[in-house]
């Protein structure tokens, strides 16, 4: 680091403290209005949005991203009136800051609460995609904290349009503006900054691939909601419906490739391909996927013989890879070694063998019939999300306003004391 990026992130650091201090007790309605008003502002200003995206896009093509990156960092009308549509969604839900977790009464004459409280400062570093500016800048606000966003080089134009009009929303609501900042400038040095701002930043979040979570990982003394790859498994059981499972598995790898809850992998019981042959296969090659695989499933026409490393791969693009399983615990079994512990779905109509997948797999999401693109906080009804927590403290799954808070606990008493 050095001393220029040091001395930016002391002074983002500082106001950031300042505005989380004013935050922890704002009320409601402040909150509300804010991300009421950004949403207004950034429908008004989606033109300067686009415009900025599009010097985002050129940048990306120039850089040579991937089709799904660069599907990543577009934005169109549709998906400024999805921003909109997140920050209204996030405005309308309850407050979660002082709800009472838990409460108590014991015999020495003490009254307990469990209360939610704000972390405070919240560092979220993340690549390509600007919806993430207005996720989570919305959510901390939400549950009261400050956040200090430092978005990818590609995405700089387009976050710094939409975090305008965050502080717009801000500045209408009479809350501070450092409530949400974002970091000026694409020095990568400001990572580290971060990494390194335990004085400043109670909570990193990184959004990203893999390259970033392992720096931040590596990098970081602030604690990390960690996040890794989304590599994400589809099982279809001897005991699967066929058309769900030909409607799902589709769906779960060519929606959107380019998103940490895109199917990478899909395992296939040998009792559902004694049944119903190579039709999953087949279907995914008709749609343009490159399926890597072994075994038997290389005699299907069109697939493409798999690398060790294929299995336990997070593609983001229109390959997937995909293997014969006999049974349910090979499929456990093959996910517990090559998983991220992200999300996995199994397709089945039997009761025992879904609640033994569910049971015996600890991945963040577990689904019955449904799609891995699922895997999102807007989708679990938290207006948005600031990422997808695969670690085992605090935070697991979509990470909404709820998961952004700690807790204090309040103790009453009537003059009692301790014999």
């Amino acid at each position: 680091m050095d001393g220029q990026s040091i001395g930016l992130m002391a002074e983002i650091g500082a106001a950031a403290r300042g505005a989380a201090a004013e935050l922890a007790y704002a009320a409601p309605a402040a909150k509300e209005a804010a991300l009421s008003a950004a949403a207004v502002a950034v429908w008004a200003g989606r033109q300067a949005i686009l415009e900025a995206n599009a010097l985002d896009m050129a940048y990306g093509a120039e850089k040579g991203l991937s089709p799904a990156m660069m599907d990543r960092l577009r934005l169109d009308e549709g998906r400024i009136r999805g921003i909109v549509d997140g920050l209204r969604a996030v405005a309308a839900q309850p407050d979660p800051v002082g709800r009472v977790l838990a409460d108590w009464d014991r015999p020495n004459g003490l009254n307990i609460q469990r209360v939610a409280t704000p972390l405070g400062v919240v560092g979220v570093i993340y690549e390509s995609r600007p919806n993430v500016t207005a996720d989570a800048g919305a959510l901390c606000l939400k549950a009261g904290n400050a956040v200090i966003l430092r978005g990818g080089s590609e995405s700089f134009h387009s976050s710094t349009a939409i975090h305008a009009c965050m502080v717009e929303g801000l500045r209408a609501a009479g809350l501070p503006e450092a409530a949400i900042q974002l970091v000026p400038t694409r020095d990568r040095a400001m990572v580290s900054a971060m990494l390194q701002a335990v004085e400043y930043i109670d909570v990193i979040v990184p959004r990203g691939g893999k390259g970033l979570v392992g720096l931040v990982q590596r990098e970081a003394r602030v604690p990390v909601f960690a996040h890794l790859e989304g590599i994400c498994h589809v099982y279809a059981d001897g005991d699967a419906d066929l058309d769900k499972a030909r409607a799902v598995v589709l769906n779960a790898k060519t929606r959107r490739t380019g998103i940490c809850g895109s199917a990478e992998c899909l395992l296939i019981d040998r009792a559902f391909y004694a049944r119903h042959g190579a039709v999953l296969i087949e279907d995914l090659l008709a749609a343009g996927v490159e399926v890597r695989t072994e075994g038997d499933l290389l005699a299907v026409p069109g697939t493409v013989k798999a690398a060790p490393e294929d299995f336990g791969r997070e593609f983001l693009d229109m390959i997937i890879a995909a293997k014969l399983v006999d049974g349910v615990d090979e499929a456990i079994a093959h996910i517990r070694r090559y998983g991220s512990s992200h999300t996995e779905s199994i397709l089945t109509q039997n009761d025992a063998t879904a609640e033994r997948f569910f049971q015996r797999l600890d991945s963040a999401i577990l689904m019955r019939n449904a799609s891995t693109q699922f895997a999102d906080g807007g989708e679990f009804g938290m207006g948005a999300e600031i990422g997808i927590a695969t670690g085992k403290m605090h935070a697991r799954g979509p990470v909404g306003a709820e998961q952004l808070c700690s807790f204090k606990y309040l103790v009453r008493g009537d003059g009692t004391c301790r014999s």
